[in-house]
């Protein structure tokens, strides 16, 4: 077994030039996680001194490596903001300027200027697009893999970026386990299965493990999986999004080609609040949205074969017909989707005959008809 004061013991001898203290008394190394022969752990640096501290990161993570019984070692660095920075502040006689006046409105920031460079996707990766919901509990996760999957049986290479951080799920999913391994301690192998190429922090720490991240941390993470991940040739990357409108979601717009969101909500009013706040984020930030899905829109009862609509239906269908965009199908409200997922084969792998996987295929068909999956690679 390794001993984590003796991981803990290694990497108090790495020391951070910038500081002046190691990365351990200077409370740098977060979720230090051992399993059988895998160290991993987080390493927090300055944001300004991210390509600076990259040596650092090697170096602890080459003492971790050369301690007896471990087998593999993945540090991630992540960057946040210098607490505590000084500030310059006026003399006491300096005459102070006039407070200006609040704004009515408060200015919406425009985040790709004319002029600004278009943003790159990660190498190989010819599309981006993104799986997103205003609220949890809508299904997204499960609407995410089964539109991976039902790309990939359409003779499309995939991948898949779980970044929904604080609840990634699609590695039981998609039915993958174990640790991605590293050849050069820098670039990220991930793993693949049902056709589809997946990267998730749920590889990189418990299933009961939660991450207690601040959004520069969350940021690091997201760009270290799209920049650090040997992705390979993907006609698509789909990326599973957080719910809500926050930091991932404007840095992977932000940083990514990203051709296009996909709305996902169930068809109560409650549900479609929250993804109006979602699309209208997608459209300050430039993103077009290809368009929504109405997930859990029926129930077909197995007894007496009656359709019932628990949420109410056609909600979804509505709102996109009011904003303008393609409505690109429901998904109905069925066990065996559920239990197909929690499996780690969605329904399209594990019964792709059924109606439900005819559901998740009718929406892949929608997607490879729209003009994100036929424009020519950048």
């Amino acid at each position: 077994m390794i001993d984590e004061a003796a991981v803990r013991a290694a990497l108090s001898q790495i020391v951070d030039p910038g500081r002046g203290a190691d990365i351990i008394t200077g409370d740098q190394v977060k979720a230090l996680t051992i399993k059988g022969g895998a160290v991993s752990f987080i390493l927090e640096v300055d944001a300004a001194r991210g390509a600076a501290m990259e040596p650092v990161r090697a170096a602890a993570e080459r003492a971790v490596a050369a301690l007896a019984g471990v087998e593999r070692v993945s540090a991630i660095m992540t960057a946040h903001a210098v607490a505590g920075a000084p500030r310059t502040m006026p003399a006491a006689d300096a005459p102070r300027p006039a407070p200006k006046p609040e704004p009515k409105t408060r200015p919406v920031a425009i985040p790709k200027p004319l002029g600004m460079t278009r943003p790159k996707n990660p190498p190989g990766v010819k599309t981006v697009i993104a799986v997103a919901s205003g609220k949890g509990g809508v299904g997204k996760s499960t609407v995410a893999a089964n539109l991976a999957v039902a790309l990939a049986a359409r003779g499309q290479k995939v991948g898949m970026l779980d970044a929904d951080v604080y609840g990634p799920s699609q590695p039981r999913m998609l039915g993958v386990s174990g640790r991605p391994s590293s050849p050069d301690g820098n670039i990220i192998l991930p793993h693949r299965n049902h056709g589809v190429t997946l990267m998730s922090l749920g590889l990189m720490v418990g299933e009961d493990e939660a991450l207690a991240w601040r959004g520069p941390m969350l940021i690091g993470a997201l760009q270290q999986m799209l920049r650090q991940v040997q992705w390979g040739r993907l006609d698509v990357l789909v990326v599973d999004l957080p719910p809500g409108t926050g930091d991932v979601q404007m840095t992977l717009c932000q940083n990514t080609d990203v051709a296009g969101a996909v709305i996902v909500s169930t068809p109560q009013d409650i549900a479609l609040i929250d993804a109006r706040k979602g699309i209208d984020m997608f459209k300050k930030m430039g993103t077009p949205i290809l368009g929504v899905i109405e997930n859990m829109s029926a129930f077909v009862c197995d007894g007496c074969g009656k359709v019932h609509h628990p949420f109410g239906h056609g909600g979804a269908k509505a709102e996109a017909a009011r904003i303008g965009v393609p409505f690109l199908g429901e998904v109905p409200l069925d066990l065996d989707i559920r239990v197909a997922g929690d499996g780690g084969a969605p329904i399209v792998v594990l019964k792709p005959e059924s109606p439900q996987a005819a559901a998740f295929m009718a929406v892949a068909d929608a997607l490879l008809a729209s003009d994100a999956l036929q424009a020519p690679a950048p």
